[in-house]
């Protein structure tokens, strides 16, 4: 039996991006750039907060691509690409923008992969909190 998964729409990205993730980033005083990506890793929102550090847009959308190319937290695989890791030579391996620093998060739906969400512009760790936030608004 087939169910029909429903996408992340722009409504959607702009629900992570302007009233979670913006919000969440704002309570603790720091600027970010927000992305987010579809399920083929197409960009549905992008914003840079104008006081945010201007590589934190780059930042950002590698960590969604990384988390949604890979199906996890950019935070659970930073330990992956140490020099003793499984995947240390991943990130230059392949020509792809991976990044992984903690702040890109994927998005499922019915356990189904449908695009991911990521930040930066805050400290690793902020930017995995703000990125958390925005899902649990989204799964509201």
């Amino acid at each position: 039996m087939s169910t029909t998964l429903t996408p992340l729409t722009t409504a959607d990205a702009e629900t992570l991006v302007v009233a979670a993730a913006r919000r969440a980033a704002r309570a603790a005083g720091v600027a970010v750039s927000v992305t987010v990506l579809d399920a083929g890793g197409h960009p549905l929102a992008f914003l840079r907060d104008d006081s945010a550090v201007l590589i934190s847009g780059e930042t950002s959308t590698r960590k969604a691509y990384t988390a949604l190319q890979l199906g996890a937290p950019t935070a659970d695989l930073v330990d992956l690409v140490t020099p003793d890791g499984p995947f240390h030579t991943l990130p230059t391996a392949l020509d792809r923008p991976l990044l992984f620093i903690a702040g890109g998060v994927p998005i499922h739906r019915d356990g189904r992969l449908v695009g991911a969400i990521g930040l930066g512009g805050g400290a690793p760790e902020q930017d995995h909190s703000f990125a958390t936030a925005a899902l649990t608004e989204l799964a509201r």
